[in-house]
């Protein structure tokens, strides 16, 4: 009897195990990276909009940049490629890091658009990679540098701040580089999306927004108004600029 009852348990550890084996496969999800999630933080939207806009970009800006360090037909292209694929790569395991920190899933492949970027700079050459290069990358940065300002003025997190500044350096550092190239089309960049002028009533309701600790509350609904303006805007602007390339 004792021999059976001994058995018996064996077996039935061996099932919990198996089915907590089951259970963890189940739950990882192809093409996303996952943590342990943190009870004690809370981040909302806009915190994720930043941390998974930057993983993005690192997603098709090291491939990008690594093609101009290879194909690029101007020295000058060749050298911010590479400069710009291993800036990228520095970015990419900070945003890791701060999503392991939080808990956050992050994605793991770049958009059907950004694979489409990709592409496109595989089957150009000459002059026209180039071109393509440099349009693509210096619209793609104009669209999240707004993204990164907002955040970084409104989130509640010390790790989703720490990395908006981060990332706001290198986002500026990436502009600087593109615009070094002379190929930048200014006249056809979109437009800066400021918000409306402030109206004493707005100003007013600011004021009532004000927190105990004196600082002024942000909500994410002007996060996502910057957003979707610069979204808006820099596709219109993306359109425009390889339709006469």
């Amino acid at each position: 009897m004792a021999s059976l009852e001994s058995a018996r348990r064996k077996l039935a550890h061996r099932v919990v195990l198996l089915l907590a084996a089951l259970g963890a496969g189940i739950g990882v999800i192809p093409g996303t990276a996952q943590a342990a999630p943190n009870p004690g933080v809370q981040m909302n939207a806009a915190d994720m909009t930043l941390l998974n806009g930057v993983r993005l970009a690192g997603l098709w800006e090291m491939p990008a940049g690594q093609m101009a360090a290879e194909k690029g037909q101007s020295a000058r292209v060749r050298e911010v490629g590479a400069e710009i694929a291993k800036q990228h790569a520095e970015l990419d395991l900070l945003v890791v890091e701060a999503a392991n920190k939080l808990g956050a899933t992050l994605p793991t492949d770049p958009t059907a658009e950004q694979k489409g970027w990709l592409t496109e700079m595989q089957n150009a050459t000459g002059a026209r990679f180039d071109q393509i290069f440099v349009t693509r990358l210096r619209v793609a940065h104009g669209k999240i540098f707004p993204v990164i300002g907002a955040v970084r003025a409104s989130t509640r997190d010390p790790i989703v701040r720490k990395l908006a500044e981060d990332a706001n350096t290198f986002v500026n550092d990436h502009m600087t580089m593109l615009e070094s190239t002379g190929l930048v089309r200014w006249q056809q960049l979109p437009p800066a999306a400021l918000p409306p002028a402030q109206s004493d009533s707005l100003v007013a309701a600011a004021q009532a927004n004000v927190g105990s600790g004196g600082g002024l509350q942000v909500g994410t609904g002007v996060v996502w108004a910057v957003f979707l303006i610069a979204l808006g805007t820099g596709g219109y602007a993306t359109w425009r600029l390889t339709r006469r390339t």
